[in-house]
């Protein structure tokens, strides 16, 4: 048994170095190692809520470069307990059930328009760390991508509060 613990141990140890020593791989498909071909998605940030127990909102660019359309079907984030797509129109926000992208097309899921509401939040997901988004597809077929974990404050900076100031 003395003799088996070393052996493991080296091998565990060139198991684990070779893993390390795998080809570099390009910034898309790091973006979305499970991509459908053809599918791009890039900008991900979940703007985490200020009141605790609100649901988050999710924003992210989805390029089609594919030669056929896609419909993208749901959209789940890890440490969310459930997370929907919305669409605001007309200053009223409605569930989006499905949405077709065509060949081509980009979509943006962002304030004011398309994007995601995360619900049921797992308290360890904190401002500045990351976490994953999936996209499924009508198809089956999915697009997992990371997303960046932002503060409510985070997302108005830029903003010219002068006026709100005594």
């Amino acid at each position: 048994m003395k003799r088996i613990a070393p052996l493991f141990l080296a091998i565990s140890l060139t198991a684990l170095a070779a893993c390390g020593q795998q080809a570099p791989k390009d910034e898309a498909t790091q973006a979305a190692p499970e991509a459908k071909p053809g599918l791009v998605v890039s900008a991900a940030t979940l703007v985490l809520p200020a009141v605790k127990g609100n649901p988050a909102g999710g924003y992210f660019t989805l390029v089609n470069n594919g030669d056929k359309p896609v419909t993208l079907a749901a959209v789940s984030i890890d440490g969310a307990a459930k997370a929907e797509m919305h669409e605001t129109k007309g200053g009223t926000m409605a569930p989006l059930d499905s949405l077709e992208v065509k060949p081509g097309e980009t979509v943006k899921f962002e304030r004011g328009g398309k994007h995601v509401m995360a619900f049921d939040l797992d308290p360890k997901l904190a401002a500045g760390s990351t976490s994953e988004m999936t996209l499924t597809f009508a198809d089956g077929d999915k697009v997992s991508a990371p997303i960046k974990l932002e503060s409510a404050g985070a997302a108005m900076n830029g903003m010219d509060h002068s006026e709100h100031t005594n």
